[in-house]
C-alpha cells in the first residue's frame, strides 16, 4: 500500500502553505523522476540554469496558488 504523505491542503499560515507548496513541487519531480541518482547527476545542470530555477519557481508558486485558494486565502 502506497502511503499516504499529503492528508490535506489546509494549513495555518500562509507560512505553512508556502512550505507545503514546495513539497509539493519536490514531490512531483520525485514521482516524475523516481531515480535517486538521475536526480543527483542532473541537479548541477539545473542548479545553475536561471531559466530552470524560474520554471521550478513557478511551479512552487503555481502550487502555493492552489493551497492558498483551498485555505480561502486564510481569511
Amino acid at each position: 500500500m502506497e502511503d499516504i504523505w499529503l492528508k490535506s491542503l489546509i494549513t495555518e499560515t500562509p507560512q505553512q502553505g508556502f512550505e507545503l507548496a514546495i513539497t509539493l513541487s519536490r514531490k512531483g519531480v520525485r514521482y516524475t523522476q523516481p531515480d535517486p541518482e538521475v536526480l543527483k547527476k542532473l541537479r548541477p545542470e539545473y542548479a545553475s540554469d536561471p531559466s530552470a530555477l524560474t520554471a521550478a519557481s513557478h511551479v512552487i508558486a503555481v502550487n502555493f496558488q492552489t493551497i492558498a485558494a483551498a485555505n480561502n486565502y486564510w481569511k
